[in-house]
């Protein structure tokens, strides 16, 4: 079910994107968990209206893992808000749907989203600190968190608290229940964050750039972990990130996000191994190998983001694309979504130009 001209991309083969020591086998029962068609959400500041997410469409399918990738600003947190009814204001969800399980979220009033939200769509936080309160030991929290969608008593939401904390790794979870976040390192505080994101068995798990503030040992761990979780549990993952490295490890699928809008939407493995849009490459020759890099400049993409409050007309990447720049038909003409020969859907006049496109 999958809408090409929405720059949705269908359920990949299970052998790509897998973590290593994950089990490949998720192809059973692939239907449709999310469904998100013409998502706009706009911010209205003194300075004018921010067009934070624009036209953005795709399908989620059970056990699915799907990155949504981008530069800071270009939309993938507010599009994670939105999905979950949190956007903080001024901002609010303008046009388009989001149906999770054939349920329509987009207009549903607070009580309606919050019997939603926790118990059939979970979302990991990119600051545990944050998301935790720290006046409230994580029992009382994950016991909240349970009991708000089951009809269970404090006893046996304690337990089953206890259990999942076992099971993300928290070691003598009985004890470390009564402790308040503080005392838990930032791998453990986001460890609870994932327990409580699955305490209800929710079909989607939304991850909000989850490792940013940790190492690089305790992410490979988190990573490991939400991957192990969503496989055994049979959870679609929708992972916000900028890092490259973890669509790489962990994604089946990807969508690139920029100035609001999905620019292309593929397999990970296509998107590594020949990326279409324009956008596309300029992220990957970002990234860093220290065994070939060399000293000086770093590599980055010229120019800067555009201004969200201004809705031009013509292709946003324009001005910062080798192609567009030199091409009137990119500033004047904004494109459309299209499909490749590849199986890969892009905005971009000419997407089927750029070397290594199969199209």
């Amino acid at each position: 079910m999958s809408h090409t001209n929405a720059l949705s991309f269908p359920p990949p083969s299970p052998s790509t994107g897998t973590a290593p020591g994950v089990s490949q086998d998720r192809s059973q029962d692939r239907g449709v968990v999310l469904q998100v068609k013409g998502l706009v959400t706009d911010f209205n500041t003194a300075s004018g209206t921010v067009h934070a997410v624009r036209d953005v469409s795709f399908d989620l399918h059970k056990r699915q893992r799907m990155a949504i990738v981008g530069e800071s600003g270009s939309g993938k947190s507010a599009l994670a808000m939105s999905l979950v009814g949190l956007v903080p204001q001024p901002g609010r969800v303008t046009g388009g749907s989001v149906k999770l399980n054939g349920t329509e979220m987009v207009g549903l009033d607070d009580a309606g989203i919050s019997r939603i939200r926790g118990k059939d769509i979970g979302l990991v936080f990119q600051d545990p600190m944050a998301a935790l309160d720290p006046l409230k030991t994580i029992g009382s929290q994950f016991v909240e968190t349970i009991r708000v969608h089951q009809d269970v008593s404090v006893k046996a939401a304690r337990k089953m608290a206890c259990d999942l904390l076992g099971e993300v790794g928290v070691t003598d979870a009985k004890r470390r229940i009564a402790d308040y976040p503080h005392q838990y390192s930032g791998g453990m505080r986001q460890r609870v964050l994932i327990a409580m994101a699955i305490a209800n068995d929710p079909s989607v798990v939304i991850a909000d750039e989850p490792t940013t503030a940790l190492d690089v040992t305790t992410q490979a761990q988190v990573l490991d972990l939400l991957a192990k979780i969503c496989d055994e549990r049979g959870n679609a993952l929708v992972m916000i990130t900028h890092n490259l490295g973890i669509v790489e490890e962990l994604c089946d699928s990807v969508n690139v996000m920029y100035a609001g809008r999905f620019v292309e939407s593929t397999s990970a493995r296509a998107l590594f191994e020949s990326p279409a849009h324009p956008y596309s490459k300029a992220l990957l020759n970002c990234v860093i190998d220290p065994a070939t890099t060399k000293r000086g400049a770093l590599p980055a993409i010229p120019g800067s983001p555009p201004d969200l409050s201004i809705d031009e007309p013509g292709c946003p990447f324009a001005a910062r694309c080798p192609i567009g720049r030199d091409e009137p038909r990119c500033a004047t003409e904004r494109p459309e979504s299209r499909a490749l020969a590849s199986g890969a859907v892009v905005r971009c006049h000419f997407a089927s130009d750029i070397p290594g496109d199969e199209a």
